[in-house]
């Protein structure tokens, strides 16, 4: 059973949310929050698999709540709702460690597959979407030592990764197993400090390993 904690400031949207999720036979939603310091604490307490994180919120906003959930270390995947043409910040949230975004006129098919997506511990990443974000916000490239810790493999792999590809199209390109993939992002996840794949796009954008655009 997937465990989901709704967080956002209309109660009509969380209840809205909620009848689409739990008409799932494998979703259940255990709390909501209508701000983010209740969405902290009641992740805190609940332990939901997912969180369903507004941005604008009152008192604390979703981006702040998802760093205070990554500096608890809490295990709960967080995917930010958003409006996206006036939220600015999804890009900030990408870096504070949410597992992937969703636009709050999501279709209940899409949210329904996007909750299952990061309660395994994937990442949701729309390519187009996400290099949208990324030519909006990347400024200059900046690349972090930790990069030399990478093999040649390894790089070869994040760059895939950043052009969000999945384990099994990795494999595939790379003529390798996916158990073997999947080592391989571990260790690059590892090596960076990174919590996910979320944060691998970003990095490898950042430090100029691909091209806005590209």
């Amino acid at each position: 059973m997937i465990r989901i904690l709704v967080a956002d400031d209309h109660a009509l949207v969380r209840g809205g949310f909620r009848l689409i999720l739990e008409t799932q036979p494998d979703m259940e939603v255990v709390g909501e929050a209508a701000d983010g310091h209740e969405a902290v604490q009641e992740a805190i307490s609940l332990l939901p698999d997912v969180i369903l994180m507004d941005i604008r919120m009152p008192a604390l906003d979703g981006i702040s709540a998802t760093r205070e959930l990554a500096r608890v270390r809490s295990a709960s995947a967080v995917l930010i709702l958003t409006t996206f043409d006036l939220d600015e910040y999804v890009y900030e949230a990408m870096k504070a460690g949410a597992s992937g975004f969703l636009l709050k006129d999501v279709d209940p098919p899409d949210l329904v597959h996007a909750v299952r997506v990061v309660a395994r511990g994937d990442s949701l990443l729309a390519p187009s979407v996400t290099r949208r974000l990324i030519e909006r916000y990347v400024r200059r490239p900046t690349a972090p030592p930790e990069l030399a810790e990478l093999t040649t493999r390894e790089r070869e792999v994040l760059l895939l990764v950043a052009r969000g590809r999945s384990n099994a199209e990795i494999a595939g390109d790379l003529f390798l197993s996916e158990a073997t993939v999947k080592t391989h992002v571990t260790r690059i996840l590892r090596k960076l400090g990174l919590r996910d794949r979320v944060q691998a796009v970003v990095l490898a954008y950042e430090a100029g390993l691909l091209e806005p655009g590209s």
